[in-house]
């Protein structure tokens, strides 16, 4: 997707415990990983940018945005992880998705069943970077942070915030995004990418450049609860 966002200067971060962060001591939680985010965007000295986050990342860019920082113009959420834990996030929800990244089979499985809905010509490098994570960073989102409940931070965001969602998504349903993210943002605009699953990114990468370098179209009266 970066690399359709020509004149766009981007910035991206390894969450703590994963890549060439992989080393870097815990906890994992997400109030670490957005004030780990928050720290590296003081440090580059960014005065006006756009927030993306997707997935697991969708949720601390909401708690970063929930802080609101100098300089945050948008925030985009691509398959976000709700404000409010969907239903299905029950304890044996949480264990069984704390071993989809056990092994390579276990990841291409997921990659194949429940990532993606259209064909990808990266497969190899989906494995891969699912599998760089420390054990306790993979573990910290299925077992701590998909269950965590942030709809009072999420109310504190200000700035106008694009919901991304795929159509054929089933980790962050379309439902689950209208239900259990969009009442809690004051000035959101959802929208669906059509034939998508949870990786837009590589799915759909031409239409996601497109969406994040586009103004978020928030009407003005909208308010969370």
């Amino acid at each position: 997707m970066i690399d359709r966002l020509p004149g766009r200067a981007t910035l991206t971060i390894e969450a703590r415990g994963w890549g060439r962060s992989r080393e870097l001591p815990g906890p994992y939680t997400l109030d670490q990983l957005a004030q780990d985010t928050r720290a590296v965007i003081a440090d580059a000295g960014l005065t006006d940018y756009v927030l993306v986050g997707h997935s697991m990342g969708g949720k601390v860019a909401q708690l970063v945005a929930a802080t609101r920082p100098a300089g945050l113009r948008e925030l985009v959420l691509v398959g976000s992880g709700p404000a409010k834990p969907a239903p299905v996030v029950t304890p044996e929800y949480q264990r069984g998705l704390s071993h989809a990244y056990d092994s390579d089979e276990s990841v291409a499985a997921v990659r194949d069943n429940v990532l993606t809905a259209t064909p990808l010509s990266n497969k190899d490098q989906i494995v891969e970077d699912s599998r760089a994570g420390n054990p306790e960073a993979t573990a910290g989102w299925p077992l701590h942070g998909i269950a965590q409940d942030i709809t009072r931070e999420a109310r504190e965001i200000e700035v106008p915030v694009l919901v991304i969602a795929g159509e054929h998504d089933q980790v962050e349903p379309v439902d689950v995004l209208r239900d259990n993210l969009m009442p809690y943002l004051r000035n959101a605009h959802l929208h669906v990418i059509p034939g998508a699953g949870h990786l837009m990114p590589l799915e759909a990468p031409g239409e996601l450049a497109n969406l994040v370098s586009t103004p978020v179209p928030v009407p003005p009266s909208r308010s969370g609860r």
